[in-house]
């Protein structure tokens, strides 16, 4: 299999005291990484909560039933587990009166496993996030020239595991993850009522990968208003289909203070949205890409090595841009993405002199200084 990057830090926490909790998308490999984790030891009590009999069972048990499930198990997963009600003070019984027992949850949800355990679990757990595929995971697996002539798939199909391992099949995969699990776990998830309109949702902020979002804009786009398109955007994001990245201001009076602008984590499931899967040579939407791909492998580097930044974009009412930047410690960094190194560009002064700025433009050349973690922490 793929290595995982965090893999070795999950290790690390096992019997330390704490239940450790792992969200991501579904279909990233939650459950395989956890698996390979504990293979070859016979004391794991592996409980799925999609199974109808395990979700009767583990609802609000007492102390005493959960010693009899248990048994003699050393280590207990429960797959799915946001499906389980009130997990949360299940897994508080298990961390506090069973101190031998490992408890380890995973989830596709972030906003009904982690709402269910933050109280209960506070200073008990460990949390981790896992994403689709990191572009380094990938390049460790199939080698430095191979992931190089794969950057243009990539760009289109993105990282799924399933993608990436099945090639052939890649298109009709990615667009049945899109059936499956973008659309139908999220409406039941959140309880949505219209479909129809979440879909143009998304695709329309599809469309807008790169630029600002306006919610008014996109509530008459997708006949919606401004307060539904906001609370389901929230939904998206806990989700992990999309994240938002706010605007940075500190001292110039033109500079756009509100703005957002949003990402998939998927380059492959943006693509899915929208029906669009021609090569690179004949796409009109190439910094979209590009720059959605450059953003989505930092946050998951930023989030598998627990960096501390803060990320922005930047632009003024005059349209300057800086398409990234990040605060370090009370410095700035800033960030322009160009596909094509011919047409690299310096950040624009104003940028630079008033926050003096450490500036990079990150182009086809150099973008592995940009998203491997070996070269950015020395």
């Amino acid at each position: 299999m793929i290595q995982r990057s965090i893999e070795e830090q999950i290790r690390k926490r096992l019997f330390s005291g704490k239940a450790i909790i792992l969200t991501g998308p579904r279909q990233v490999g939650k459950t395989t990484l956890i698996r390979k984790i504990l293979e070859n030891r016979n004391d794991v009590l592996f409980l799925d909560g999609d199974d109808p009999m395990i979700i009767n069972l583990l609802e609000r048990p007492n102390t005493e039933q959960i010693r009899q499930i248990i048994g003699n198990s050393k280590i207990v997963f429960i797959d799915e587990s946001q499906r389980i009600k009130e997990i949360g003070l299940t897994s508080k019984i298990i961390v506090d009166q069973m101190k031998s027992v490992q408890l380890i949850l995973s989830g596709s949800s972030s906003f009904e496993l982690l709402n269910q355990t933050n109280e209960p679990l506070t200073g008990r757990k460990w949390s981790f996030s896992l994403w689709p595929i990191s572009w380094m995971e990938w390049q460790s697996y199939v080698g430095y020239i191979k992931a190089e002539q794969d950057i243009e798939n990539r760009l289109i199909y993105g990282f799924y595991p399933d993608v990436l391992l099945n090639q052939p099949d890649q298109k009709s995969i990615i667009k049945e993850l899109m059936d499956s699990y973008l659309y139908k776990d999220i409406l039941v998830f959140a309880n949505i009522k219209r479909p129809d309109a979440i879909q143009k949702l998304v695709q329309a902020l599809a469309w807008q990968v790169g630029n600002e979002v306006n919610y008014s804009e996109v509530a008459q786009i997708c006949g919606l208003d401004p307060k539904t398109v906001a609370s389901y955007i929230e939904i998206l994001e806990k989700a992990f289909v999309i994240f938002r990245l706010p605007s940075f201001s500190r001292n110039l009076r033109n500079e756009i203070k509100s703005a957002r602008k949003i990402y998939f984590y998927d380059n492959g499931l943006r693509n899915a949205v929208i029906g669009q899967f021609q090569p690179i040579v004949s796409r009109k939407d190439i910094g979209a890409l590009w720059e959605n791909f450059l953003i989505s492998e930092r946050r998951k580097f930023l989030n598998y090595n627990k960096l501390s930044t803060i990320q922005y974009f930047w632009r003024t009412k005059q349209q300057q841009e800086v398409d990234y930047v990040e605060e370090i410690n009370a410095n700035i960094f800033g960030y322009k993405f160009k596909w094509n190194p011919k047409h690299s560009k310096r950040l624009p002064t104003t940028f630079s002199r008033t926050y003096n700025s450490v500036d990079h433009c990150i182009t086809r050349e150099n973008f592995r200084e940009f998203v491997d973690p070996a070269l950015l922490l020395k």
